[in-house]
């Protein structure tokens, strides 16, 4: 029997579209999945092209990554403002506008200011994606199921982007991996005239100068000083000062957020347990998965020379791994795990992956330790990531929904930012140090490489492995993301729809 919630949404047109919105929802996200690794490879290509040094490349990724972080928590917060729609379809047209003048980009100063817009209109979308799921299926079990397809997809998207930028540089033009942003919002603003209303919410929150200027700050400077330790190392001054000044903003902003009157962030949304847990565990896994992921892309282009269309089919069982987890394995899983059990084996999955992938050489076949590795990581991803994501945004009021959106994403963002500018500085000490205890020569190198690869594999497992402990620890052992109705449950069930 349907739950009180569904029965009520059933009387509202719009409750019939709720899985049309949906698609519509993960086009959107797929966009901004893709552009990151599209961009990846599209970008020794597009050096040849426009002439830049190596030290300038670095920023075409930086720009894109600083403005989406930074401005996380306001996109979020525009959402609860003026309406999700409305910030969904500014999103989609602001990042198609941005990806037009990339794509045009005469030279690297026009090439790296549309990436920072895009960053910056991801920032707006994302958020408004993520929570017009939550507030559009109210039934709690087809919100679950809505947020397995989502995750599934939305961590399948990176892997395929390497294809389709791999496909899209060989054989047409590295411009086109910024062009093809266009067609997808195309899509998502066709879908979402079509299928999204918007809805004045009586209580809807103000938005805060002093908390914008503050939070956004703090998260600049954490983002900007983990990119500046990938090249400057963590000793420079400007790495330390930066995580420095982002940590004391951080700090200051939680003060402020308690006595604002209109905090960009509320307490209320951080203060469940389960829900702050959440989070952390996405700061945990796209801290290992992405250096995994960065190390993997090195490994197959430059120690076994694979083309980046190969490099991109060498991924997919990665997403094909996530995408049976989060949308198969979890149905049945769901009712009978909690969400301690489901975290936990995740990350221990995703470190069992990594594991494998230490013992890959240049000389070992894919099949033996590479494909057990990303099928590992991808079931981990698949399970942990999911739930995460699904009980970041679950229980929140409807005027809040847009700021769980954001935090889900600030939680990926600052936790990949880190992991990979951490990791990569033990890599890059590592194979130093091999460099230094071997005969020089071309074999040399790259037995360096690997092991370096390797170092950084097993500190992603310890992070894996590490955050399973705690987060086993923090998370409350009783909470399912899936129960009957009338059943007892830590979490809310939303209680209404607001496209």
């Amino acid at each position: 029997m349907a739950s009180a919630p569904a029965a009520r949404a059933s009387a509202d047109p719009h409750y019939q579209r709720r899985w049309l919105i949906l698609l519509v929802v993960m086009v959107a996200q797929v966009m901004i999945l893709l552009d990151a690794t599209v961009v990846n490879v599209a970008l020794p290509s597009a050096q040849h092209d426009l002439g830049f040094s190596d030290a300038t490349r670095q920023w075409v990724v930086t720009a894109y990554a600083l403005s989406f972080g930074s401005l996380l928590p306001l996109g979020g917060r525009l959402a609860d403002v003026f309406g999700r729609k409305r910030m969904f379809l500014t999103g989609l047209i602001g990042f198609a506008a941005a990806s037009a003048l990339g794509g045009a980009a005469p030279n690297i100063g026009v090439l790296i200011t549309a990436r920072a817009v895009q960053g910056g209109f991801a920032a707006v979308l994302a958020p408004a994606a993520l929570s017009l799921i939550g507030v559009t299926f109210t039934d709690l079990k087809e919100l679950n199921k809505a947020f397995a397809i989502f995750g599934a997809v939305a961590g399948s998207a990176g892997a395929v982007g390497l294809l389709i930028g791999g496909v899209l540089t060989s054989y047409v033009n590295w411009r086109w991996c910024m062009y093809v942003n266009i067609a997808f919002a195309a899509a998502g603003i066709i879908g979402g005239l079509a299928l999204l209303h918007h809805v004045s919410a009586p209580d809807k929150p103000r938005l805060s100068v002093p908390s914008t200027i503050i939070g956004s700050a703090a998260l600049f400077g954490l983002v900007f000083g983990a990119a500046r330790a990938q090249t400057d190392g963590w000793g420079a001054a400007l790495t330390i000062g930066s995580l420095a000044a982002g940590g004391a903003l951080l700090a200051v902003f939680a003060v402020v957020q308690r006595y604002d009157r209109s905090p960009l962030i509320p307490l209320r949304v951080l203060a469940d347990r389960n829900r702050g847990a959440a989070y952390l565990v996405l700061t945990v896994a796209n801290a290992a998965v992405f250096a995994v992921f960065l190390f993997l892309t090195y490994y197959f282009q430059g120690v076994l020379h694979y083309s980046p269309v190969k490099t991109g089919l060498a991924f997919l069982p990665l997403p094909v791994a996530i995408a049976v987890v989060a949308t198969i394995t979890q149905g049945p899983l769901l009712k009978v795990a909690t969400m301690r059990v489901i975290v936990t084996a995740g990350l221990l999955a995703c470190g069992a992956g990594a594991v494998l992938l230490t013992q890959a050489t240049s000389a070992t076949p894919y099949a033996e330790w590479v494909l057990p590795g990303l099928i590992l990581q991808g079931a981990g991803i698949g399970s942990a990531a999911v739930v995460a994501i699904a009980i970041g945004q679950q229980g929140v009021a409807p005027r809040d929904a847009g700021t769980a959106g954001a935090m889900n994403n600030v939680s990926q963002q600052v936790g990949a930012a880190i992991g990979v500018a951490l990791i990569s500085t033990f890599v890059a000490a590592a194979t130093a140090s091999y460099l230094r205890g071997h005969a020089a020569g071309p074999a040399m190198v790259v037995s360096a490489t690997v092991h370096g690869f390797a170092t950084g594999y097993w500190w992603a497992a310890g992070i894996d492995f590490g955050g399973a402990v705690i987060l086993g620890a923090l998370i409350r052992p009783r909470t399912r993301l899936y129960h009957d109705p009338g059943e007892p449950n830590a979490l809310e069930e939303p209680i209404s729809v607001v496209s």
